[in-house]
């Protein structure tokens, strides 16, 4: 039976090759024979220039002209401001209600009322029909009406058939303005919350992301305000109708809009959908940035897994560094580059630590987010692995980055550039995202600007912000896994947890699911 299958394997791999080359005998023939017909548009000198390797591939420059915020940008009368970007391909119309509000708006002991008030808008019913009927009247329009509210924006969505418009507006107009927050939709979905929190130490992944924000923002910073059983509990439809008012008004709006419509007709729509708006609402106050960075260890959250999850971090930039530029390239050449990466090509291609092993450095809207090294390893080669990492952040500080680094490096950003804008549906969102985050106002040519910018970073520029931001002594290392087989120091890699410091070893406790507190260590 082995042999028989080791036969077909082979025989199958030899039919693949055996139709790969029939294919390229195949292509030669046509390109011969159009050489022959006297094609003046066939490179017939090269028909037999095959390259032998990917690399080997040439290609023009890339020529891409991001679309213009300002050729689609309309400021509503009524308030907000939308961007309006028609599409004939298909007889779909999608709208997109963005609103300033968040979690960092809740009030004290009521944590999770926003992320409540974001599913019950379009869950809830609406003054004219309860939930139910509601959700019939959407499904038989084949409409998707959804919405949240995330930590620092919300969202109410609207994708149906073109010749229902005017029908799904009315429904848009009775979410925003009229939610019923009906008590026993209320009752079901505070009842999954207190189920879901009974699971918060079950995942490890979600173990790490939270205590990764404890150590990078704070144990006093809003992000790390959750959800307890006592918050969930003290949430009544008064406190929903009450976020709803204060936060759901015109002038907290940008709206992005796409699909099959004329463009005059739907700012005309959206003029009468956010008219005589039945309450004034409030402006948000600025979002808070008091974020505390924790000191430098090894932070540990003992958990029996097979392999442990690592974060390293430094603290990270807004978006409007000036130094934001140099930091994606540097990055981008560290741990952000895929498998043309240095922590990606030492810790998983030359080693086999690790499936996944990368960095990123993103530049926070509103405060800064930080830098993070991260990946998964068997628990006896998680040290050894982590001492890679700071290895080769250490190397992107000693030196300049070589010119095919940079060259990969700069090639990808731009030449990935169009698929930021590759739908009209994305190029809708994308520009109104800018309004709503004020990347419009300060930088009206942003993406015009993108590729010149991405072009002039240096290897010098690289160096300095790597020696600027990229400092190893600082590192706070987060590890969730099995602490006694992490601890074992091998012979083959000897490198103990607290070789990766210069700060301390520090013990983690799990936190109680339903209150959020740290239990006592075992």
């Amino acid at each position: 039976m082995k042999g028989s299958m080791e036969f077909s394997i082979l025989d199958f791999r030899f039919s693949i090759w055996e139709w790969v080359l029939n294919r390229r005998a195949f292509l030669r023939s046509r390109l011969f024979a159009l050489c022959v017909a006297g094609l003046p548009w066939i490179a017939c000198a090269q028909s037999s220039e095959i390259p032998k390797r990917p690399e080997e591939l040439k290609f023009p420059p890339l020529v891409y002209a991001p679309p213009k915020a300002a050729d689609y940008r309309v400021a509503l009368k009524s308030g907000p401001v939308a961007y309006v970007v028609p599409d004939k391909s298909l007889p779909l119309v999608n709208i997109v209600v963005y609103v300033r509000t968040g979690k960092y708006l809740e009030p004290a002991g009521r944590e999770g009322l926003a992320e409540l008030t974001g599913h019950l808008l379009t869950h809830g019913g609406t003054k004219n029909l309860a939930a139910e009927p509601f959700e019939e009247r959407v499904a038989f329009l084949a409409a998707d009406l959804d919405s949240s509210i995330a930590d620092t924006q919300g969202s109410v969505s609207l994708n149906l058939l073109s010749k229902d418009l005017d029908e799904g507006l009315k429904l848009l107009r009775e979410v925003l303005t009229e939610p019923r927050f009906q008590d026993d939709k209320i009752a079901l979905y505070k009842q999954q919350k207190l189920q879901e929190m009974q699971q918060r130490n079950d995942d490890s992944e979600a173990i790490e992301a939270r205590e990764a924000a404890f150590l990078a923002y704070g144990a006093k910073f809003w992000i790390n305000d959750h959800a307890t059983s006592n918050s969930v509990v003290s949430i009544f439809r008064d406190d929903l109708a009450a976020f709803h008012r204060k936060w759901f008004a015109p002038e907290n709006f940008v709206v992005a809009a796409n699909g099959d419509f004329d463009r005059d007709a739907m700012a005309g729509k959206l003029e009468a959908l956010f008219a005589n708006w039945p309450f004034p609402g409030e402006k948000p106050p600025p979002i808070p940035t008091d974020a505390s960075f924790a000191p430098p260890g090894v932070y540990i959250v003992n958990k029996d897994l097979n392999q442990g999850r690592v974060s390293m971090m430094l603290p990270g930039i807004r978006r409007d560094n000036p130094d934001y530029f140099n930091v994606l390239v540097m990055n981008d050449i560290l741990g952000g580059g895929d498998f043309s990466s240095r922590i990606t090509k030492s810790v998983r291609s030359d080693e086999g630590l690790a499936y996944s092993a990368y960095s990123i450095f993103p530049g926070g809207v509103y405060y800064p987010l930080v830098f993070t090294a991260a990946f998964q390893s068997k628990s006896r080669t998680v040290t050894y692995a982590a001492s890679i990492v700071l290895k080769q952040m250490k190397s992107m500080i000693e030196g300049e980055p070589t010119d095919q680094e940079m060259n990969i490096s700069k090639r990808g950003f731009i030449d990935r550039l169009p698929q930021t804008f590759s739908t009209r549906t994305k190029v809708a969102n994308v520009l109104a995202q800018d309004e709503f985050t004020g990347r419009y106002a300060r930088d009206p040519d942003f993406w015009q600007k993108y590729p010149a910018r991405i072009e002039a970073v240096t290897k010098a520029d690289v160096e300095r912000v790597a020696k600027k931001f990229i400092t190893p002594e600082k590192t706070v290392i987060l590890i969730v896994g099995q602490k006694s087989d992490i601890s074992m120091k091998l012979p083959e890699h000897p490198v103990t947890i607290q070789e990766l410091t210069t700060g301390r070893v520090v013990d983690v406790p799990m936190r109680d699911p339903m209150t959020m507190l740290p239990m006592p260590l075992p």
